[in-house]
């Protein structure tokens, strides 16, 4: 195989990867417009996605973008940025889970002692009453 024709098969493989990335990005972008739609996800926790669709797709567009960041934060391989970001992603979605998680268990918490309160108080009544 001569060079040429490497570089060839490699631009046309590039171009493929380049499309299916577009093509992944745009069908998560339909996906989340889809649950918003029908109210499966609610639109503050549907911002995230949106902006990390639409930054997937930014950087499937423009190869030459993800270069130019990786290398102004030093990345060497530019994919790898992409599954840097995914993964930050990833982790601020834990996190931002994690803080609703807390909170609707500290609401369920008071909420099961209220309910327990006004059963006993329900109770005390009806004790009073049948005397």
């Amino acid at each position: 195989m001569t060079p040429s024709n490497s570089l060839l098969e490699r631009g046309i493989r590039v171009e493929r990867v380049q499309a299916l990335s577009m093509a992944l990005s745009l069908g998560l972008l339909f996906a989340v417009l889809h649950l918003m739609r029908k109210r499966y996800l609610r639109e503050q926790y549907s911002l995230l996605w949106l902006l990390f669709c639409l930054v997937l797709f930014v950087f499937s567009l423009n190869t030459r973008l993800l270069e130019g960041t990786a290398a102004l934060l030093g990345v060497k391989y530019a994919p790898a940025l992409l599954f840097l970001v995914g993964i930050m992603v990833c982790l601020m979605l834990i996190l931002h889970l994690t803080v609703v998680v807390s909170r609707l268990t500290e609401r369920v918490i008071r909420l099961t002692q209220e309910m327990g309160m006004a059963k006993h108080q329900l109770e005390q009544l009806e004790q009073g009453e049948a005397r």
